[in-house]
């Protein structure tokens, strides 16, 4: 009898490697950001990634980061991936969940990860460390009890081809 293998992924690797997947599919130049919530039996729940609601056009709505008209940039018109996670679910309830997602969540998408009952965020980056979204939400986060957990990079690479 042989023995099993070793070299298989971890679950985090695994569900990190989901959200990074899922974040490939926006269409934003500029970030690219997803999210996978799981069950605490390691069952995906749901994905999500940041861009524009259903229904709205990619090629109506202005992807720009800056201009001197703000409705003609993209912060008005994109949902995260985070709360595009939690709007994609249809199961019912998200209570004891854990999310992983590649950037670290904005105080409006903690308000929707904590008020989802997800216990557990396991983030990729933190680019935005120190800016006064991500301090509100990591005040919000904390408060609330949702272990906050910065993902462990193994350097494993992975490619897909198809």
């Amino acid at each position: 009898m042989s023995a099993k293998r070793e070299d298989y992924i971890s679950w985090d690797e695994y569900f990190m490697g989901v959200a990074i997947l899922s974040g490939m599919r926006s269409k934003d130049p500029n970030t690219q950001v997803g999210a996978c919530i799981v069950s605490p039996d390691h069952k995906i729940l749901s994905m999500g990634y940041n861009g524009f609601p259903v229904g709205c056009a990619d090629d109506e709505f202005p992807w720009e980061r800056e201009g001197d008209d703000p409705l003609e940039t993209k912060y008005f018109y994109t949902t995260h991936s985070e709360l595009n996670a939690i709007l994609n679910y249809r199961g019912g309830s998200l209570e004891g969940a854990t999310m992983y997602v590649t950037l670290f969540p904005c105080n409006e998408c903690a308000k929707a990860i904590i008020q989802a009952g997800i216990r557990h965020l396991i983030y990729g980056c933190d680019k935005y460390d120190g800016s006064p979204g991500v301090t509100a939400s990591k005040r919000m986060l904390k408060a609330a009890g949702v272990k906050i957990e910065e993902y462990r990079c193994t350097g494993r690479k992975i490619s897909i081809s198809v």
